[in-house]
């Protein structure tokens, strides 16, 4: 059942997952609202939802056309959606009176994508900004309506994909953690403790807080350890009781302190790139070489997310995490891309990408990088296009003539798709990097094939790597192999803590 939904969730983006999410729970709460059973008719939350619609994408227009930049379609639908799950629907008949409000939330939501950024870093959450700064410019804030036990099940079971597809459930743990630790803390010996908890999760929007708004992509902390400091700090916060003298928290306000010491301790800006060259690496495969941009310091085995202009968009949306295959070494940037059957309008317009061309880079996060300590030995396993982060590792160490216990073990379909043979090999003779291949294609292995036939097993593990016990474990490529092989190393005797797995939101 699990193997089923990893494999939908790797046919879709994360934003359109969002996306899809958020109209799933209104769908939900407008059948409820016929029935009864939510205080707000059908005809308010329509209403609600299409002025919020309407208003944010007219701001956000706006502000693209005065600050000259391409508008993101999508993250206005899902901004404009979040809005109308946190303020209470509008009664037709008062409609005029709420409008200045929700124009307002609007108008605020858009212009922090703009306006509350630095080097081109969104610093919030457009939602939490939005409400917040109208609760302090025209005293109405968010009811955060969407915290009711009619929902909770919708909202458990939505978001908890959300979670599964970004793979945050570090944040999302030291949230909950937080939050209710602090619940337990300030109310025990008060109250009914474990009813006061059991409401905190049924009767308040923590669940859907910690989905859609903590794990928002673009204000998140790049690397684990921050990323579960970052989590904490939120969940704290966001407890009702928790209050700074006369000073109570809210929701909104524990996301924008959040996101505040987000940005202290993540990689600054985003950047526009402009092709330099474009060449196949291997069959159906292509590497995109980048001016690399002032000022941007990356680790080797990172990743970016990276946005381009579409002619005419789909439903997988502008927007992917590609890692870097370039070292921190090198004069230029290169994305390494696989093209698959039926590849979606992004990676259409990627492969149509003239030189000169432009797409805009952000988002600088990523732990899949090497150990501080030198002599910790390492296994790399690559499936396919997985080699990219190692490829920077790699290059990154011949250049500096740093020598470490590393073997690398590569798999791929067919003989024509491995790529980057040129580094693996100076990496060998150099550093003494040996890379062991496999072809799982059986029935197109080429005559004269030294390297594993079929998927490396068991047996073709420990012949590789004997000391495999004493070694740590990186593995890159799609979600199936990762997990097959995480699955095989624990059934070798390793330990769950010496394996690593790379950040891989999908193959669209």
């Amino acid at each position: 059942m699990l193997k089923l939904v990893d494999n939908f969730l790797d046919r879709i983006t994360m934003y359109r997952l969002v996306l899809y999410y958020l109209i799933f729970l209104l769908a939900i709460a407008l059948a409820l609202g016929s029935l009864g059973m939510l205080p707000y008719s059908p005809a308010s939350l329509l209403l609600t939802v299409a002025a919020l619609l309407v208003y944010c994408w007219a701001a956000n227009a706006l502000f693209a056309g005065i600050f000259k930049v391409p508008a993101n379609a999508e993250s206005v639908y899902i901004t404009a959606l979040i809005l109308a799950l946190i303020i209470s629907p509008a009664k037709p008949a008062v409609f005029l009176a709420s409008a200045p409000f929700l124009i307002w939330a609007s108008v605020w939501a858009m212009a922090s994508k703009f306006i509350a950024n630095i080097g081109g870093k969104h610093i919030f959450n457009p939602a939490a900004f939005a409400v917040a700064l109208t609760a302090l410019t025209i005293n109405q804030s968010a009811s955060w309506w969407i915290g009711t036990p009619v929902l909770f099940p919708a909202v458990l079971i939505g978001g908890l994909l959300v979670i599964r597809k970004v793979r945050r459930f570090d944040a999302v743990i030291a949230f909950t953690a937080g939050a209710l630790l602090t619940i337990f803390l300030l109310t025990v010996g008060k109250s009914n403790t474990i009813l006061t908890l059991q409401r905190s999760l049924i009767y308040s929007p923590l669940v859907f807080f910690a989905a859609i708004m903590l794990t928002e992509p673009l204000t998140m902390p790049p690397d684990r350890n921050s990323r579960i400091i970052y989590g904490f700090l939120v969940g704290w916060m966001f407890a009702p009781e928790t209050h700074l003298g006369s000073f109570y928290f809210t929701p909104e306000l524990a996301l924008l302190a959040g996101n505040l010491y987000s940005y202290i301790v993540s990689p600054k800006g985003r950047y526009a790139l402009k092709l330099l060259a474009k060449q196949k690496a291997g069959q159906g495969i292509y590497d995109f070489i980048f001016a690399a941009p002032k000022g941007l310091a990356f680790k080797p085995g990172q990743y970016m997310e990276w946005t381009l202009p579409l002619k005419r968009g789909d439903s997988r949306g502008n927007r992917r995490f590609l890692t870097l295959a370039s070292s921190p070494t090198e004069r230029n940037l290169l994305l390494g891309v696989k093209f698959y059957p039926d590849p979606s309008r992004f990676k259409q317009e990627l492969a149509d990408l003239d030189t000169g061309g432009g797409i805009v880079g952000g988002q600088l996060a990523g732990d899949f990088v090497l150990p501080d300590r030198r002599d910790k030995k390492l296994v790399f396993v690559a499936g396919g296009i997985g080699i990219t982060p190692f490829r920077s590792i790699i290059k990154y160490l011949i250049d500096r003539n740093e020598k470490r216990p590393i073997t690398l073990l590569y798999s791929n379909r067919q003989f024509n798709e491995i790529v980057y043979s040129d580094v693996l090999e100076e990496a060998r003779q150099k550093l003494g990097i040996n890379t062991f291949y496999a072809l799982t294609d059986l029935k197109q292995i080429p005559e004269g094939w030294q390297g594993q036939k079929g998927h490396f097993d068991l047996k073709a593990v420990a012949r590789a790597v004997p000391d495999f016990k004493e070694r740590e474990f990186y593995i890159s490529g799609s979600h199936n192999m990762v997990t097959g092989f995480k699955d095989l190393l624990l059934n070798l005797g390793v330990r769950r803590a010496e394996i690593k797995t790379d950040f891989f939101p999908g193959l669209v």
